[in-house]
Formats: C-alpha cells, sequence, structure tokens
C-alpha cells in the first residue's frame, strides 16, 4: 500500500482546484487516455529505453556502418514502428492546459495542438531513412540520406523530460539523479563527437592526410571495435583538454571541426562544473554555517567576557542544533496538517505521558489533547534547562537522559535530586503559580517533552475533572517525596471563610478566591472544621485551578 501511495504522487494524481471536492474524480471521453495513466507512463518509460538505443545507433551508423539488409536494419525498423504507433497515440491522449491546469480531452483540440507543435519532428525522427537510402547506389545521395536518418536524435526530448520528472520523484535520490544526467550528457557527446571526426576522416580523398591516417595509415582495414575505439580515444582527450598530440587534426575540415568542439567543450565543461559545484555546495553549507555560528558565539562570549560554564553551554547547544536539524524534525512536523501532527505525537509520547505520575487516573481524552500540544527538544549535557527562581511558563518530561534538580544558596549550588527518563519537572511552578523551586541541570544528552503552562490551565478548565486528579497526584507525591519535605508553620486562621479568602487573595497576590476545598475536594463552609495539618486549596471559581494553601 506504501509502494502504491509513494507511486501515486508523480503519475496519477491530479491537483483540484481550490474548492473542488477532494474525491472529485476525473472523467474523460472515451477512448481519451489521461498522460497521468500508469499503463501509459509505463509506455513512455519503454519509449526512452528505445530513445537510449538510437541515441547510440545513430551516430554509430552515421559513421561507422554501411547500410543493408541484416539484423540491424530489422531492429532498426522495429523501433521506428514503436515510435510510429506512438505517433498515433498521442492524438488519443489528453493534455493539461497551463492556464486552466484542466485535462483537455476533446480530441479536436489535442490533433490541433499536437500538428501545430511536435507533429512533423516526431514524422521526420520516424521515417524510414534507412530503407529508402537502399534504393540509391550514388554516395552523395547516400550521404544525404544518412543526414536525414540522424533526425532520430529529436527522440532525446523525451529522456529531458523524463530526467525533470524523476529529480521530482521521492522515490529516487536527487543527488544521484542529477549525476546520472550529467554523466549522461558527457558520455553521449563523447560518443558523438568520435564518430563525426571519424566520418570527416573515412570521407576525406587522402586517407594518409587524416587525424587517424597519420597513426594508422590501413585503418580503414582495422576491426570495427578498434575505429570506434580510437575515436572513442581521440574525443575524451580533447574533451578533458588533455592534448596528448598522438592523434591530431591533419586537414582543413578536421581543423574546422576541431574548433567547433573545442568551443562547444566550454560550455559543455562549465555546465558540469556548475551543476556539480551546486550539488556540492548544497552539501557543505550547513558545516559552513555552523562553524560561522560557533566562531560568533565564542567571539561573543569573549567580548562580553562571560563565564567558562555559560560559554560551554552556548558552544554545547550550537553543536546539538547542528546535529538535530540534519534530522529536520521539527520542519517536517510544521509542514502537515494537525491530524498528521496529533497522530504522529500519539504514536511517539502518549505511553511516555501515560506513565508520569501527574498524570495518572487521567482520562485517555485528555491525555491525547495533551500529547498535540507538547513539543520534543534535545539538551546537552550540562545545559540548564530552567532555573531557579524563573517564571513558571512550562512543565517538562524527560523522555531520556537525566537531570540534577539544584538548589543555589550562599553562592554555591547543592544537588538535592536527581531525575531519570520518565520523570516531570517543573510542574510546581505553573500549577501553584510559584517561581521554580530549583534549577534543572541536564547531565547527559536528554530529550525531553516540552508543555506550555496555558495549553495545560487551557485543558484543566475545560475538564475540571482531569484537573481534580492532576491536582491530588502532585499533593500525594510532594507529601510522600523526602526530598521536599519541609517544616511546619503555625497559622492563626481568621473568625471565618470570608476573611481567610480575602487574606489569601492578598498574600497570593490581589486573587480573588470563592470557595475551600480540602485534599478530597470537599468543599469546607465553616472555619472551625479545619484541623491542624489540613491541606487547604483555593478556588477563584468553579472553572479555575487550584491554589495551595
Amino acid at each position: 500500500m506504501a509502494n502504491d501511495i509513494r507511486g501515486s504522487f508523480f503519475s496519477s494524481d491530479l491537483l483540484p482546484s481550490l474548492g473542488a471536492r477532494i474525491n472529485q474524480t476525473t472523467k474523460l471521453r472515451r477512448y481519451i487516455i489521461s498522460p497521468f495513466n500508469p499503463h501509459y507512463r509505463a509506455w513512455e518509460m519503454w519509449l526512452v529505453v528505445l530513445v537510449v538505443y538510437s541515441s547510440w545507433i545513430c551516430p554509430f551508423e552515421f559513421a561507422f556502418l554501411t547500410y543493408k539488409k541484416d539484423a540491424l536494419f530489422i531492429v532498426d525498423n522495429i523501433v521506428n514502428g514503436f515510435f510510429a504507433v506512438d505517433i498515433i497515440l498521442t492524438f488519443f491522449v489528453a493534455y493539461l492546459d497551463s492556464q486552466s491546469y484542466l485535462l483537455v480531452d476533446d480530441p479536436k483540440k489535442i490533433a490541433i495542438r499536437y500538428l501545430s507543435t511536435w507533429f512533423a519532428f516526431d514524422v521526420c525522427s520516424t521515417a524510414p531513412f534507412q530503407s529508402l537510402s537502399l534504393m540509391f547506389t550514388d554516395h552523395g545521395s547516400e550521404l544525404g540520406l544518412r543526414l536525414l536518418n540522424m533526425l532520430r536524435l529529436w527522440r532525446l526530448r523525451r529522456v529531458s523530460s523524463l530526467f525533470a520528472r524523476l529529480e521530482k520523484d521521492i522515490r529516487f535520490n536527487y543527488f544521484w539523479t542529477r549525476c546520472t544526467k550529467l554523466i549522461s550528457v558527457t558520455l553521449f557527446t563523447v560518443h558523438c563527437a568520435g564518430c563525426f571526426n571519424y566520418l570527416i576522416a573515412e570521407r576525406y580523398p587522402d586517407p594518409s592526410k587524416t587525424w587517424i591516417g597519420a597513426v594508422y595509415p590501413n585503418f580503414k582495414e582495422q576491426s570495427l571495435w578498434d575505429r570506434y575505439i580510437t575515436s572513442i580515444y581521440w574525443s575524451i582527450t580533447t574533451l578533458t583538454t588533455t592534448g596528448y598530440g598522438d592523434l591530431h587534426a591533419e586537414n582543413p575540415r578536421e581543423m574546422l571541426f576541431d574548433i567547433f568542439y573545442m568551443l562547444f567543450n566550454l560550455g559543455l565543461t562549465a555546465y558540469l562544473i556548475g551543476n556539480m559545484t551546486n550539488l556540492v555546495v548544497h552539501w557543505t553549507s550547513r558545516t559552513r554555517n555552523f562553524r560561522d555560528t560557533i566562531r560568533a558565539a565564542s567571539e561573543f562570549a569573549t567580548r562580553n567576557q562571560l563565564p567558562s560554564h555559560i560559554q560551554d553551554q552556548m558552544l554545547s547547544h550550537i553543536c546539538l542544533r547542528f546535529k538535530t536539524e540534519g534530522l529536520k524534525q521539527q520542519e517536517t512536523l510544521n509542514s502537515l496538517p494537525k491530524a498528521i501532527r496529533s497522530s504522529i505525537a500519539q504514536y511517539l509520547f502518549f505511553h511516555i505521558v501515560q506513565k508520569v505520575y501527574l498524570f495518572r487516573g487521567v482520562s485517555h481524552d485528555f491525555l491525547f489533547q495533551l500529547v498535540t500540544e507538547m513539543d520534543a527538544e534535545y539538551f546537552p549535557p550540562k545545559e540548564d534547562v530552567i532555573l531557579q527562581y524563573e517564571a513558571p511558563t512550562d512543565l517538562y518530561i524527560l523522555v531520556s537522559g537525566a537531570v540534577n534538580l539544584i538548589s543555589h544558596a550562599d553562592e554555591q549550588d547543592q544537588i538535592i535530586g536527581k531525575l531519570a527518563a520518565g520523570d516531570m519537572f517543573g510542574e510546581i511552578g505553573v500549577l501553584c503559580y510559584r517561581p521554580q523551586p530549583y534549577t534543572v541541570r541536564t547531565t547527559e544528552l536528554c530529550q525531553i517533552l516540552r508543555l506550555n503552562g496555558t495549553s495545560l490551565m487551557s485543558s484543566i478548565q475545560v475538564n475540571m475533572e482531569a484537573g481534580n486528579a492532576i491536582m491530588r497526584n502532585l499533593y500525594m507525591f510532594q507529601r510522600s517525596s523526602t526530598s521536599s519535605r519541609q517544616l511546619g508553620k503555625l497559622i492563626l486562621l481568621p473568625d471565618s471563610i470570608q476573611e481567610l479568602l480575602r487574606v489569601a487573595g492578598e498574600k497570593f497576590g490581589c486573587y480573588t478566591f470563592k470557595k475551600v476545598v480540602n485534599a478530597e475536594n470537599a468543599e469546607i463552609v465553616d472555619i472551625d472544621v479545619i484541623r491542624d495539618g489540613d491541606h487547604l486549596f483555593l478556588l477563584q471559581n468553579e472553572g479555575e485551578n487550584v491554589r495551595s494553601v
């Protein structure tokens, strides 16, 4: 199924216009073929194979062979027959209008378009000039028909269209597709130049005054293989500007051909070098930008006299970002629709979030909403994820790696705890609206899920049952954690619940609370029922978060 989907991206799918129904199918008239039909694409691929054969045999026959009725003559006519069938078939193939981007299936319009564009060239490149040449014995007429037979090279336009399509096909590597195209152009140029240069020597009146006759006086008596290899050798040494001097022009005809060939090589070499440079630069540009960023960060740290540990954190972060940029994970996710991003996030992170203590007893639907809002981030070793007394904005889930919980007091850092994969931090600051109680610093390479506190609060307001479960889990975890125990504080209660709500609002920063509940989520309406050791929570209204007292 995956292969069918991948294969249909550039073969059988036609983009609908804006506002069109996505399930709308393109219906063509009877006997009209869609250019995106898989069977027609297979036919085009078969013709490309025949084009490769024609592009090699056509110059070779033109220079080295004499037309006669043999096996090669039969093969050439069979190939011409396939292209004759394609000419007829083209009158029944719909075309894509460049302005409306719709398939045109009107037979009259298809015929007019084809007759006014490539029909004449296709007919000339398919005409059996070999058969006509056998009807003449005159040497000049035979050469003229040979030149007409070279029109078969017009078929090469199909190869150009094929490479243009392959460069956009995700099933093929772009780099190797471009390299294959460049190599094909080079080999075809070498082949044609060698054949044409041999033809000039073979037709020259004095064979001894030719580029090949000066070295091999009886070159016409040599085998076909030796003559062809000698021609290709000359063509390659000239193309690469090696010029050993063993084979060189001996008469004005050859000199003139060599001049045009070397001028052509200037453009071809520029084309090849430009394309290869573009491919190589594309590979190395990321590394160059990375080195420039490292140098700029080092200069910034030196200029501002930053401490060594901050400088190390900067450089480690840049190095890690360079490694993760190659994955392009976030860019890939951002380019996808929300439904696909949600499915990916659920597959990757749902089982991790489900095991976190804070979300025990919470419904799957609520967790699914949270998972879609989470972002995966990487942190190098010895980097601070959050700082002590930092304003609460996000909470974090450790997917892999380990971190230290550090308390900064008297200008010294003291490790008060360690967290491993599956643990959470930052939740106290977000849920209790308190500054972060400690610094969290990585000890190794960590992958961390980050959830925005605002997104969590919005989800809790919609689902108060889940919010109560989260606060209950937080309370139970903090009570059971030995590292978070603090000395109790004696508080004198006011005379009424209303006075307690007013005082609490002032202490928490001008909040207006409406009710008091205990750890079991039972509302307290009388101040006298409060006992020592009770954990109280304040609510602004039915949809707000709980503040701990």
